[in-house]
């Protein structure tokens, strides 16, 4: 069970979880970074592009100039609807939007930036493409994904543990999709063939994941990601009974109080 059409579905109680668990366990770190990476450039017009429930576009809201146009988009409403409600220190224009086939004209933007989003796009050189074709002469696409699951490891235990759970058939959405897109050849391939011809810059970054319990992690990924549809998917009825195995497994392996844990992305940088 589970698809890469559902593990795009970001809707019901996920988007909220989502904000108020993995946001600060895994994403807001990595959004400083890529923030802190535009901020040597000067911008009229950025383009954000699967932002989820906008832990980038606060950190843009917060650090670009108010003259600086902010248009973010997510292929999800309801995760917009949430980022939205969340709201940003300024005017940022919220836009439903498919990556694949984004709605604005050629050369419209000075950078586009993707926060762990490339890696659910089922035509990865199509979506650069688009990307490339709405950036400016001499405009940069940047944008972050996971390296391996086994460098991630809050994420590598939840998938094993919930191989325990459901031995016959285990959730593998994690793996399957978002620490699924790690091999710098592969996304460097996948750029020229979008049309980019510029070598990418591509950083590996690790940096580390902390909550106060092992059952933060728990919850952020087993119902605060599409992981909670393929669980239940599986059984409904089990969603608690796996969080609460995942939380022992994270409690097993980092402790039972405080836990830290690694994580590690690379960073792809290419101009236009």
């Amino acid at each position: 069970m589970g698809s890469p059409n559902t593990d795009k579905v970001f809707a019901g109680l996920i988007p909220k979880l989502y904000d108020t668990h993995l946001v600060p366990l895994i994403f807001e770190s990595y959004a400083a970074d890529l923030v802190n990476r535009l901020s040597s450039r000067t911008f009229s017009r950025v383009l954000e592009i699967a932002a989820g429930t906008g832990v980038v576009t606060r950190a843009l809201a917060s650090a670009l100039p108010e003259h600086v146009s902010i248009v973010a988009t997510d292929l999800n409403q309801a995760m917009l609807d949430h980022a939205s409600a969340v709201g940003t220190m300024r005017m940022v224009e919220w836009r439903q939007a498919d990556a694949m086939q984004l709605p604005f004209p050629d050369a419209d933007f000075d950078a586009v930036v993707c926060q762990f989003g490339v890696m659910f796009f089922p035509d990865k050189p199509k979506a650069f493409s688009e990307a490339r074709r709405v950036l400016r002469p001499g405009g940069v696409f940047l944008f972050n994904v996971w390296d391996h699951i086994r460098e991630n490891e809050f994420a590598d235990t939840v998938e094993t543990a919930l191989e325990t759970v459901f031995p016959e058939d285990p959730p593998r959405f994690l793996s399957r999709t978002p620490y699924d897109y790690y091999d710098r050849r592969v996304i460097e391939r996948d750029l020229t063939n979008g049309g980019f011809m510029a070598p990418p810059r591509i950083d590996t970054l690790a940096a580390r994941s902390r909550a106060t319990s092992p059952h933060i992690p728990a919850i952020a990924y087993c119902q605060g990601t599409p992981l909670r549809s393929e669980i239940e998917a599986r059984d409904a009825s089990r969603l608690s009974e796996a969080t609460d195995s995942v939380a022992e497994a994270i409690a097993e392996r980092f402790g039972r109080g405080e836990v830290d844990g690694k994580i590690q992305a690379h960073v792809v940088a290419i101009e236009r």
